[in-house]
């Protein structure tokens, strides 16, 4: 989305048409885009210059881990770094908000992947407001309304320094239904692994 541009989620579609027509022309479509991106992660690391930062945002059961595995199964795992953010923990509480993922930044040359991000700031913690209060602010920071419009501005100016910089941000958001994510979650019900 171009900047500034005003999104409402419920105007995007959760499903689109897929665009293959079978598992082994996905494989084949796969296989082609990976070997691409090796490439391309190669000639990355080799000029050394720019930082490629990937952050994916979605709401729970959405498929973050699972985007993140595929897309990049065919990245070199020593030029890549991922992290994920859950909420913050005792340290993290102790700096500002911005803190935990900016000594997370990737490199030059390397990419970076962020599963979840500093959006959670501006998305959980207005839903948890425990969270912002565990942040142990100075009083004289402003509250209510003005504390979001401000967190926002701290996270355009910060992606815009980092452009300046040389650190190139992709932002994926997985959109999903609510009736899809119910489903989801009762399916991890039954599955060991997610449950």
């Amino acid at each position: 989305m171009p900047p500034g541009a005003k999104i409402k989620l419920n105007e995007w579609p959760t499903i689109v048409k897929p665009i293959c027509k079978s598992k082994k022309h996905y494989r084949k479509l796969l296989g082609e885009h990976v070997e691409e991106l090796s490439s391309l992660q190669r000639l990355h690391y080799a000029s050394n210059r720019y930082t490629l930062l990937l952050i994916f945002q979605a709401m729970d059961a959405a498929g973050k881990d699972g985007a993140i595995r595929h897309v990049m199964s065919g990245v070199n795992p020593q030029g890549c770094q991922v992290f994920s953010f859950k909420q913050p923990n005792a340290e993290e509480l102790e700096h500002d908000f911005l803190w935990r993922t900016t000594r997370c930044l990737p490199e030059r040359g390397r990419i970076g992947i962020f599963n979840r991000s500093y959006y959670e700031e501006v998305l959980v913690v207005r839903v948890h407001p425990e969270i912002l209060s565990n942040q142990r602010l100075p009083d004289e920071l402003p509250n209510g309304k003005k504390i979001w419009e401000d967190r926002y501005r701290s996270i355009v100016d910060f992606e815009e320094h980092l452009h300046r910089n040389g650190t190139r941000i992709v932002k994926f958001f997985l959109h999903l239904s609510k009736e899809e994510q119910r489903k989801r979650f009762l399916a991890r019900i039954d599955d060991p692994d997610k449950n």
